[in-house]
């Protein structure tokens, strides 16, 4: 038997907001292979998601028995460095106004007064926002592209200048991409497809200087296209689960599970050689040329 087993571990998700999408899943897959979970939730949504929590409408049960207990939850938007980065009128915000600490430095700062200094072995960045994802990327503006790239790509290269120091020997990192950083995907606009390019040759380069200076892994997941809360904003997250169901190599969708499994393999020691990586989790359905099922 060769099992999964990151338990003494410490993992920190960047992203979660429900129990339906990825973010969860993950979390869920670390916690059953015994790893302890804090969580970094946008502050939008973190009123509902400690709410949820508190309330028991949240699923945190563990395939096999137990529960997800969190260490911290943190409230994490990674699309500010410092508080200098926070302009007023979100500083003001009704959701913000009564939060502090919640920018990406802040919040590693926090970390290493909560646990210590080099007490994080997991690293999850399962981010991604762009304020026109629904406009093809000629109607895009630069003041959305770059809110796109700024908030799914550059988010990681910023959690990895602030939380590398805080990484053990041999910690991971693990980001979501998606095929749009290869192939053209209608639909998925608004300079997001530009932004999951640039996050995977990110890892690449992370891989080394990162790998380098903190004995860092940093890969990341291709997945297949999933109808959680947050793809809604697409606007046609059902037909593309619906097209990959009917033409992947393996005819059906992947499951929110399935990439929360390949996470907790990749930052684990079984695949304590891995690092750069795009690991595509989709079914197959990326190497496919042509489509496998009749168009109507």
């Amino acid at each position: 038997m060769l099992p999964i087993d990151l338990s003494g571990k410490r993992a920190f998700v960047a992203g979660v907001a429900d129990d339906r999408g990825y973010g969860w899943a993950i979390v869920r897959a670390l916690a059953r292979a015994g790893a302890s979970i804090c969580v970094g939730t946008w502050p939008p949504t973190l009123r509902i998601f400690t709410k949820s929590l508190e309330r028991g409408k949240l699923d945190l049960s563990i395939p096999g028995g137990g529960q997800i207990q969190f260490e911290k939850v943190y409230p994490f938007d990674a699309v500010f460095d410092s508080p200098a980065d926070v302009p007023e009128d979100v500083r003001t915000d009704k959701r913000y106004v009564e939060l502090t600490g919640y920018t990406i430095g802040e919040v590693a700062d926090q970390v290493r007064a909560d646990f210590g200094a080099q007490s994080l072995d997991v690293i999850v960045h399962s981010l991604a926002n762009g304020p026109e994802v629904q406009k093809p990327l000629l109607e895009t503006s630069r003041g959305g592209y770059l809110a796109a790239v700024s908030a799914s790509a550059y988010s990681m290269v910023s959690m990895v200048q602030r939380f590398g120091p805080l990484a053990r020997p041999g910690a991971s990192l693990v980001s979501l991409s998606y095929l749009a950083a290869e192939r053209v995907i209608p639909g998925y606009g608004g300079g997001m497809s530009s932004a999951k390019a640039a996050l995977e040759s990110d890892t690449r380069t992370l891989a080394f200087e990162a790998g380098r200076k903190y004995g860092m892994r940093v890969n990341t997941i291709s997945a297949g296209p999933l109808a959680s809360r947050a793809a809604k904003a697409i606007g046609t997250i059902d037909k593309m689960v619906d097209y990959y169901r009917a033409n992947a190599a393996l005819p059906e969708a992947n499951t929110a599970d399935e990439v929360g499994w390949t996470t907790a393999f990749l930052c684990s020691s079984l695949a304590a050689g891995i690092t750069g990586e795009t690991l595509h989790v989709d079914k197959g359905y990326h190497v496919m040329g042509m489509p496998a099922a009749p168009q109507l």
